[in-house]
């Protein structure tokens, strides 16, 4: 069912709501070198190649932006982590529509 998920949130709007301190995780699902080159504050790097393998690593009772390069990636991250009974929504657009604060490196 790839392709099928729909809860979507603008990166304008995930930036108002981290701004406003809400208790809201960002996962970023891109790669390695991606993830260094600039990726938005506390969020946690599980590549989405190995997210069914570490998804234990995220706490089932808080809710999760999922973010990529474009959005594709991350919407198959959400769909995954879904079934596995996360609250996920899909950063439209993904880092290529960023506008908040980034941090580069590891």
């Amino acid at each position: 069912m790839a392709g099928t998920f729909t809860k979507v949130a603008l990166p304008q709007e995930v930036r108002e709501r981290l701004e406003r301190g809400e208790k809201l995780g960002v996962i970023d699902v891109r790669e390695p070198a991606e993830w260094e080159s600039g990726h938005i504050p506390n969020a946690k790097h599980i590549p989405l190649g190995v997210i069914g393998q570490r998804h234990g690593e995220l706490d089932r009772s808080q809710p999760y932006i999922v973010v990529c390069r474009s959005g594709g990636r991350s919407g198959l991250a959400c769909e995954l982590l879904e079934e596995l009974g996360y609250d996920v929504t899909n950063m439209a657009g993904g880092m290529s529509c960023w506008e908040g604060e980034f941090v580069c490196g590891i």
